[in-house]
């Protein structure tokens, strides 16, 4: 690989799992993402991506958890941050922790 190859490459994502109350798993998903916009060092650069378990979700609703107003609030301060897009949102069918925060940036 050459030299500028090599200064190409995008770095690898940052990956946090949540797992709890819904309501818990996206203030801490919001925390994190806060804290990885300062360590990236702005906004403008991250794309993000949230994977959302289906069957987790299934559990944690048949547990009393709601999705709603808690989902909507927390894409309403998300807009806040100034990101280029929501995060991209992916439903997975199989059992996992409840939510994953994938943040991708460029240098």
């Amino acid at each position: 690989m050459s030299k500028s190859d090599d200064t190409a490459r995008l770095p690898e994502p940052l990956v946090w799992t949540f797992d709890g109350p819904f309501e818990r798993c996206l203030a801490d998903l919001e925390d994190t993402l806060r804290r990885a916009m300062v360590m990236v060092g702005g906004v403008s650069r991250i794309a993000l991506l949230i994977e959302l378990s289906l069957p987790t979700l299934q559990r944690r609703m048949q547990a009393g958890d709601r999705l709603q107003p808690a989902w909507g609030d927390f894409l309403d301060r998300l807009g806040r941050y100034g990101l280029p897009a929501l995060p991209r949102v992916r439903h997975l069918p199989q059992p996992g922790p409840l939510a994953t925060l994938v943040v991708a940036w460029r240098p």
